[in-house]
């Protein structure tokens, strides 16, 4: 699978989930729908599950987690994250083409 196609799945799998539910990607990572496009984020390492910083899904971290992102597809796995359903509340609307 392509880089381009696992967005473009992913993306219309979280685009048809109530906001605020992220996919779980791995242990360490999750993605959600911002509104406007797939956010990619690390978990914190501290065991709490938070969301700790975002990441870009650039050639680099695809080619290194290439085979996590196919085993996701195959099985995917989502939860309801209340952080990131109070960012979304909290971001002004975007208008269509931003």
């Amino acid at each position: 699978m392509t880089r381009d196609r696992f967005v473009q799945q992913l993306a219309m799998m979280l685009r048809d989930l109530p906001r605020g539910t992220a996919a779980e990607l791995n242990e360490c990572m999750v993605a959600y729908w911002n509104g406007c496009e797939i956010a990619f984020a690390f978990l914190c390492e501290r065991g709490t599950g938070a969301i700790e910083e975002e990441f870009d899904i650039d050639d680099y971290v695809w080619e290194d987690w290439q085979p996590t992102f196919d085993n996701w597809i195959s099985s995917p796995a989502f939860s309801n994250r209340p952080e990131v359903l109070a960012w979304l509340s909290d971001a002004p609307p975007h208008e269509a083409g931003e």
